[in-house]
C-alpha cells in the first residue's frame, strides 16, 4: 500500500466505510486503493479492480465516489482505474486475510 500522508488519511478512513459487494470487506482493505491525493477540493483516487471484467466496477466506483463527497470540503471527486500494478491477493490487509480465513475463503 501507498504510504499515507496526514492530509489524506481521512479519506483512506472514509473508504474503509466502502465494501466490496462480493465480499464485506472494504475496497481499502482489498487492496483495491493504490493512490489518493486531495487538491483544492479535488481528490484524486487511483485505484484499481480484482478483475478487469469485474461486473461490480461502476457501483463500487459510485460508492467511491459518493462516499468521499460526504466530507465537507470535498467538491470534486476524480477516479482513474489502472491495471499496473495488477491486483493480486498480496494487496489484501491482515484485517481482510483474517476475515477471508474465518468465512473459509483461502487468499493465498
Amino acid at each position: 500500500m501507498t504510504a499515507v500522508s496526514t492530509d489524506t488519511q481521512k479519506y483512506w478512513s472514509a473508504l474503509k466505510e466502502v465494501m466490496d459487494p462480493e465480499f464485506p470487506i472494504s475496497v481499502v482493505d482489498m487492496g483495491l486503493i493504490y493512490d489518493i491525493q486531495e487538491t483544492n477540493g479535488a481528490v484524486n483516487v487511483t485505484m484499481t479492480f480484482t478483475a478487469v471484467g469485474c461486473a461490480c466496477t461502476e457501483w463500487i466506483k459510485g460508492d467511491i465516489e459518493n462516499r468521499l463527497l460526504e466530507e465537507q470540503e470535498v467538491r470534486e471527486v476524480n477516479i482513474e482505474v489502472v491495471w499496473d500494478p495488477p491486483w493480486t491477493v498480496d494487496r489484501l490487509s491482515e484485517e481482510a486475510r483474517e476475515r477471508m480465513k474465518n468465512w473459509g475463503v483461502s487468499s493465498r
